[in-house]
């Protein structure tokens, strides 16, 4: 198949092609916004015919949530326009899609996991246009299945683990909120898991994938420091109302992942087993 891939110098894009050797039976297209820019239909469509893409998984999308409340138009082109405008071109040449969406869809009010089947009520600008853009595939594109995660991190790009090891060596002290709770998700395994899907043929809908088990974000930022061999670093549990951002952040916004699970086969590792990879290979990479 010929597989465009959107985004492919973020987080999961660069994971993405890391994993690309492993299918030579495939052909690649990785794009970010100076090869294809997803806003513009016409440049959308032009790309995807010219190169005959028979399937597109979308990485692309604007993630910085607290600018989103003040951004709303560039928000919502890239989350809710783009993904339409591929998800009508793909459909035209009877093709695929796997849109990435967010446990943003969903304002965090319950204390049980997620399923695919609870209805999606946002809190923020960046989880409403994540949420359009889901309405928006499903609706142009037949063989659309839309990937919920959360809490993404990786050895590529800026993220949450790479933060709190430069400020777990920079500072004494370091707060940390508690009382929103969640499970990380290593952008390889997500990659990995894409790539089985691929593999097994497209079933259309919405799967939530994360890693399993929970924590915090004070729990994470324990863990990384654990892990890494941080001791210097003192890190103290802050309430939310202590750290107020522009965004609403769900308090509790676990992924129930047996879907994916049970029509796929997979086998999804620990969250804190999937840390500790990415920080040996951050490590071993300075």
């Amino acid at each position: 198949m010929n597989i465009l891939i959107t985004g492919c110098n973020g987080q999961l894009g660069n994971e993405m092609q890391l994993l690309e050797d492993k299918y030579p039976q495939h052909r690649f297209y990785n794009t970010d916004v100076n090869e294809l820019d997803i806003t513009n239909q016409l440049a959308v469509a032009d790309f995807i015919n010219r190169n005959a893409i028979d399937g597109i998984v979308n990485c692309a999308a604007y993630t910085a949530v607290d600018k989103a409340e003040s951004d709303q138009k560039l928000c919502t082109a890239l989350n809710t326009e783009a993904p339409a405008y591929l998800a009508m071109e793909i459909e035209k040449r009877g093709g695929w899609l796997i849109q990435i969406s967010t446990d943003y869809v969903f304002n965090g009010k319950s204390f049980v996991p997620y399923t695919e089947i609870d209805t999606p009520c946002p809190d923020s600008v960046y989880g409403s246009t994540k949420l359009a853009g889901e309405l928006g595939v499903s609706k142009f594109c037949k063989r659309t299945m839309i990937i919920r995660t959360a809490w993404l991190y990786s050895t590529f790009g800026n993220n949450f683990v790479k933060t709190m090891l430069r400020l777990g060596r920079e500072k004494e002290q370091l707060g940390v909120v508690f009382d929103q709770i969640g499970t990380p998700t290593y952008a390889r395994d997500l990659a990995v898991a894409i790539m089985a899907v691929i593999e097994q043929g497209i079933k259309p809908g919405v799967y939530n994938f994360s890693n399993e088990g929970v924590c915090s974000w004070y729990d994470f930022t324990k863990a990384i420091h654990r892990i890494a061999g941080i001791s210097t670093c003192k890190v103290r549990p802050l309430h939310t109302a202590e750290y107020p951002t522009p965004a609403v952040r769900p308090h509790y916004s676990v992924l129930d992942k047996t879907k994916i699970k049970n029509e796929y086969g997979l086998d999804i590792p620990y969250w804190e087993e999937s840390l500790a990879d990415c920080i040996e290979k951050l490590l071993n990479n300075n």
